[in-house]
């Protein structure tokens, strides 16, 4: 079976929240998942719980922990998205680390996550060098492998992997871990304009995006935004119109 393409609309800046499998238990995933499609998100990234997150900062990781004790695994996460999956019309894109998809076995987690419905993967410790371990299998069940580029991204690197680039570039807004900031980097701008400039595919920034002000600056400079802490700290207070004010931000932005 072939999961279905992960195309964002060109109409509008796109808004991916991110929200952690089994936060809240694993029964509530379906519940989140149509109410951030219901609330206008263009694609939704589901997160793994992993005993070494490494790219996370504290508000994910602590989600993770609470994921992970209520017995969250990838298996059962895909096992889940199964069985609602023709009531979910937007892109699902799983992340997660590469010991859980070693632990899997790649070519059965590409057969799973492609029943599962689920149209992209995000895989942050997998080097460009060795993405060829899942890059086919993933290919042949038309799973999209996003690949992340840094302000620490050399150039020539930003361009090979913008030729190599399906569904989206993220664009990773910060020097460090996800999670809340109050400014960014000057050279941001720049930075963003640069990636646009060397993929064909949309350019989504996130880590550190978190209030409405932040999402109407960053879409100024690419196609549109990424947010997990936030989405997971509003979850947590169960401020569910918080999250359609935020996800609505973009509408009101203008297409560049």
């Amino acid at each position: 079976m072939e999961s279905k393409r992960l195309l964002l609309k060109k109409e509008k800046k796109a808004f991916v929240p991110y929200i952690m499998a089994g936060d809240g238990g694993l029964e509530t995933l379906k519940d989140k998942l149509l109410f951030l499609q219901e609330s206008g998100a263009d694609a939704v990234e589901i997160g793994i719980p992993f005993s070494d997150p490494v790219a996370d900062g504290p508000t994910i990781q602590e989600a993770g922990i609470r994921a992970h004790s209520s017995g969250t695994t990838l298996r059962k996460v895909l096992e889940n998205v199964e069985t609602f999956k023709t009531e979910i019309s937007i892109p699902l894109i799983l992340m997660t680390y590469l010991n859980p998809l070693v632990a899997y076995g790649f070519e059965k987690f590409s057969e799973d996550a492609a029943n599962a419905g689920i149209s992209g993967c995000i895989i942050p410790d997998l080097p460009l060098e060795e993405e060829d371990l899942i890059l086919p299998e993933l290919e042949q069940k038309g799973i999209s492998l996003i690949r992340l580029v840094t302000l620490t991204t050399p150039i020539g690197r930003i361009k090979e992997i913008g030729s190599r680039a399906r569904g989206f570039i993220y664009a990773v807004t910060v020097t460090g871990i996800t999670g809340a900031r109050n400014n960014f980097s000057e050279d941001l701008a720049a930075f963003l304009s640069s990636v646009k400039g060397s993929s064909k595919v949309p350019v989504l920034a996130g880590f550190g995006v978190s209030n409405a002000e932040q999402v109407r600056e960053v879409c100024k400079h690419c196609d549109g935004v990424i947010v997990g802490s936030k989405i997971i700290d509003l979850f947590e207070q169960g401020d569910l119109n918080g999250i359609k004010q935020l996800v609505n931000t973009v509408e009101g932005v203008s297409l560049t």
